[in-house]
C-alpha cells in the first residue's frame, strides 16, 4: 500500500509523548516547533505515490521502491532514483527520511538467516513495514561507559532488558539520538556501535511504536520554532527533522517484534553480515550528494553576488567545491556500476565504494562548512537583523539604494544561507573531503578552476535554487500587498 501525506499526518496523532523542555506537545502535526517539518515528510509520501517510477509491484500489491530487494543492477538504480528524488525535496537536509531505516530492514531481509531463531520475526517485520508504509528511525547508541555508573553506585542509563516473560521483554533506559522520531511511526532499537561481550541485556534489537506506553521523546531545541518566516529561514522553516532522546520506562515489547536478544556480537553483525548497512548508507551517500549540490550552487551565488567570483583565489575555491561534488557523484555511480552479487540471488551496491564515500564525507564536513563561511566574508553581518526593514517605505528605499549589487537577489540569499551554514553541525549532516584536487603548478591550477561552472553542472545548481526563487517571489508579492494596504 502506498501511503498518502494526509494518511501519514493522521498516523502521527496517536497520543505519543513528546517534550520540549517541560512543555508537553499534544500534536506534532500542528505544534509551531514541528508542523512544517511534518508537512515536509508528508510531501515525500505524496510525491512517490504520484509517480509509478518510485514503486514496484509484487503480487497484487504496490510497494515503495526503497523496499525493493534488488536482484539486478536495474533494481538498484530504481532504489537510487527514489533516494535521489526524496533527497532533492529537502536539498539533502532530511537525513532520516522514510527511506533510511526502511533500507536497513530491506537489506537485512535479503539474508535473514543471520538472525537465527528470530529470522521469521525479521521477515514478518519487513512485510509489515512495506505493507503499512511504516516510517521508522534508529537511535544509534546510549551511554558508552557503564563502569562509571557502577563505580558511583548509580543506575546505568543505557537502554536494556529489565525483565522477560512468555509475552515478550520489558526495556528501560535511554537511547540517543533518534533523529526524526517525532515524525516517525516506530523506532528501531539497535546497536550500530560494538558492545562488550558482557553487555547482553543491552544487546536487545527490537521495534516499538512511538506511542508505546512508557516511551517519551525529549526533543532538543527545535530550529523551526525560532524561524520567524519562510523567506528568512527557508531551510529551518521546513526541513528541521529534530533529534530526540528516547526515554523508556518499562516499555513492553512482544516477542514478535524482537530480533536480537542476549547476543552482544549478533547485535552488530546483523548490519554487516546482511546488506542492511550498505543499503542504509547508500541512501546516506545519495542524500549527501544532494546537499553537496546545494553547497556548490550556494558558493557560486555568494561569489557572484559580491563580485568575488572574478578573484583568482575565490575561483579556485569554487573549482574545488565543484570537483568535490563531482567526485562524490562518481563514487555513488560506481556503487551501481560495480555492484556485487551478494547475498546469493540478490544484488548489493559495491560496499567498498560505499564505505569510501561514507568516510570521505564524514571526515570533511567541518572543513567544507568553514570554507563556505569564509567565502561569505562579512556580507552576512552587513545584512539587517530581519526582513521587516522592507515593511517600512523609507527603510526599504534606503536598503535597496545602499545594499544593491549587480545581483541583489543573490546577496539577499546570503542572509538566508547564514542559517544553513550555522546550523548544520549535527552528527548526521556530513560533507566533503579535504583533498586538494587541483594539482600541478599555479598555471595549471588556474586553468582547472576557471572551468568550475562546467564541472559543477549548471543545470543542477539552477535546480537547487528554484525553491529559493519561489520564496523570493512570494515574499516580494506579500510585501507589495502589505505596502498597498498600509497606504
Amino acid at each position: 500500500m502506498l501511503k498518502t501525506g494526509n494518511e501519514h499526518l493522521q498516523s502521527l496523532r496517536d497520543g505519543r509523548v513528546v517534550y520540549i523542555g517541560s512543555e508537553k506537545v499534544d500534536d506534532v502535526t500542528t505544534h509551531p516547533a514541528f508542523r512544517n517539518g511534518a508537512r515536509s515528510i508528508a510531501e515525500i509520501y505524496d510525491m512517490k505515490a504520484a509517480d509509478p517510477r518510485f514503486s514496484f509491484k509484487e503480487g497484487k500489491e504496490r510497494y515503495s521502491a526503497y523496499f525493493l530487494r534488488a536482484k539486478t543492477r536495474e533494481d538498484l538504480l530504481k532504489r537510487t532514483q527514489l533516494h535521489r528524488a526524496i533527497a532533492d525535496m529537502s536539498h539533502g537536509l532530511l537525513g532520516r527520511s522514510p527511506d533510511h531505516v526502511a533500507s536497513f530492514v530491506t537489506g537485512m531481509a535479503m539474508n535473514a538467516a543471520v538472525f537465527g531463531e528470530f529470522e521469521k520475526n525479521l521477515l514478518n517485520y519487513y512485510e509489515h513495514m512495506r505493507r503499512e508504509e511504516v516510517y521508522a528511525v534508529i537511535p544509534p547508541q546510549a551511554a558508552r561507559n557503564p563502569d562509571f555508573y557502577q563505580k558511583q553506585n548509580l543506575p546505568i542509563p543505557t537502554l536494556r532488558v529489565v525483565s522477560e516473560d512468555d509475552d515478550g521483554v520489558v526495556i528501560s533506559g535511554m537511547k540517543m539520538l533518534a533523529t526524526g522520531a517525532v515524525f516517525a511511526n516506530e523506532i528501531w532499537i539497535g546497536n550500530l556501535i560494538p558492545l562488550a561481550p558482557n553487555q547482553l541485556t543491552e544487546s536487545i534489537t527490537c521495534a516499538i511504536p512511538v506511542n508505546a506506553p512508557g516511551l517519551a521523546l525529549w526533543s532538543r531545541k527545535p530550529f523551526e520554532r525560532h524561524a520567524p518566516c519562510e523567506f528568512e529561514n527557508p531551510l529551518a522553516w521546513r526541513f528541521d527533522e529534530t533529534d530526540s532522546m528516547v526515554m523508556c520506562e518499562n516499555v513492553s515489547v512482544p516477542w514478535e517484534k524482537v530480533f536480537v536478544h542476549m547476543d552482544a556480537v549478533l547485535a552488530r553483525e546483523i548490519y554487516i553480515k546482511t546488506p542492511g548497512h550498505c543499503y542504509g548508507n547508500h541512501q546516506s551517500n545519495v542524500r549527501f550528494h544532494s546537499k553537496m549540490e546545494l553547497i556548490v550552487g550556494l558558493a557560486s551565488k555568494i561569489a557572484q553576488a559580491s563580485g568575488a567570483s572574478e578573484v583568482p583565489a575565490v575561483r579556485e575555491v569554487l573549482g574545488r567545491f565543484a570537483a568535490l561534488e563531482a567526485a562524490l557523484g562518481a563514487m555513488i555511480a560506481g556503487q551501481l556500476q560495480d555492484a556485487e552479487d551478494w547475498p546469493e540471488g540478490f544484488k548489493t551496491f559495491n560496499r567498498r565504494y560505499m564505505y569510501a564515500a561514507l568516510n570521505w564525507c564524514t571526515e570533511s564536513h567541518s572543513q567544507i562548512i568553514d570554507a563556505l563561511r569564509e567565502l561569505c566574508g562579512g556580507g552576512i553581518f552587513q545584512m539587517p537583523a530581519d526582513i521587516t526593514v522592507m515593511h517600512d517605505p523609507i527603510l526599504r528605499q534606503q536598503f535597496e539604494t545602499y545594499w544593491q549589487t549587480p545581483q541583489l537577489a543573490a546577496l539577499a540569499l546570503g542572509h538566508r544561507f547564514n542559517h544553513f551554514v550555522g546550523n548544520t553541525q549535527r552528527r548526521h549532516d556530513l560533507v566533503i573531503q579535504n583533498d586538494d584536487v587541483a594539482v600541478g603548478d599555479g598555471a595549471h591550477r588556474q586553468l582547472f578552476v576557471s572551468r568550475h561552472a562546467q564541472l559543477a553542472n549548471k543545470k543542477q545548481i539552477e535546480r537547487r535554487f528554484q525553491g529559493f526563487r519561489h520564496f523570493e517571489r512570494h515574499w516580494y508579492s506579500t510585501t507589495r500587498q502589505r505596502q498597498h494596504h498600509d497606504v
